[in-house]
């Protein structure tokens, strides 16, 4: 689990994010960043009910892509505010599948350090 630190969890954060920020997509996950003033990254993520109505799924979901960023946490820049945004099709998809578009997204945003 990520720690609070760690966490975008203020609305503000996520306009700023949303309205300023650049982007990256495939066909079953966004990612939005931004560079932050803090010296570690910071993450969130979203789920709407259009992916799912039933909570247990959507929970599913950002777990499965929380668990990614744990394990990634090393590999990825510092200094980012970065929100995942899931779409239709994501529910679907195996934890080891979500793990390759997670990875694909953030070396083509290139989040991840060389």
């Amino acid at each position: 689990m990520l720690k609070k630190d760690f966490r975008i969890r203020k609305q503000k954060d996520f306009e700023n994010i949303f309205n300023h920020g650049a982007y990256s997509s495939e066909r079953f996950l966004t990612i939005k960043f931004i560079k932050n003033k803090e010296l570690f990254s910071r993450f969130g993520f979203i789920v709407s009910k259009k992916i799912s109505k039933k909570a247990v799924q959507r929970n599913r979901i950002k777990r499965i892509l929380r668990e990614e960023i744990r394990l990634s946490e090393l590999q990825i820049k510092k200094g980012y505010d970065v929100v995942f945004i899931a779409k239709s099709g994501i529910e679907l998809k195996t934890h080891p599948e979500i793990k390759d578009i997670v990875d694909k997204l953030l070396k083509r945003s290139g989040l991840l350090k060389k």
